[in-house]
């Protein structure tokens, strides 16, 4: 019976712990092209609390699957800042834009 128990006990803990909830957001960005987007999504996908980010190159838009738990939106949006691109009304400094290479700066193509 303790066994039985046991086993119940650590198959609610696995539900519980997979049932966490996710956020979906959409960030405008002023990324360029290819090399913007390996740059925001290579930062975004190793940020703690991001399960997923994807830009699209054509829309600017960057995809952005979080724990609201672990990350905020607001600070999403400062990383991407920090990278050197503007993230929706949140503007890039100029020190940052300008660490980007030439192309991907603003009117860089």
């Amino acid at each position: 019976m303790k066994t039985i128990t046991l086993s119940l006990f650590f198959v609610l803990m696995s539900t519980v712990s997979f049932g966490q909830k996710t956020i979906t957001s959409q960030i405008q960005t002023s990324a360029q092209c290819g090399d913007c987007k390996e740059r925001i999504e290579g930062k975004l996908n190793y940020t703690k609390g991001i399960k997923f980010a994807e830009l699209d190159d054509q829309t600017k838009i960057v995809s952005v699957k979080f724990d609201p738990k672990k990350i905020d939106l607001f600070t999403i949006k400062q990383t991407i800042a920090k990278i050197g691109y503007d993230a929706d009304e949140v503007k890039a400094a100029k020190e940052d834009v300008e660490k980007l290479p030439k192309c991907c700066q603003p009117n860089g193509h």
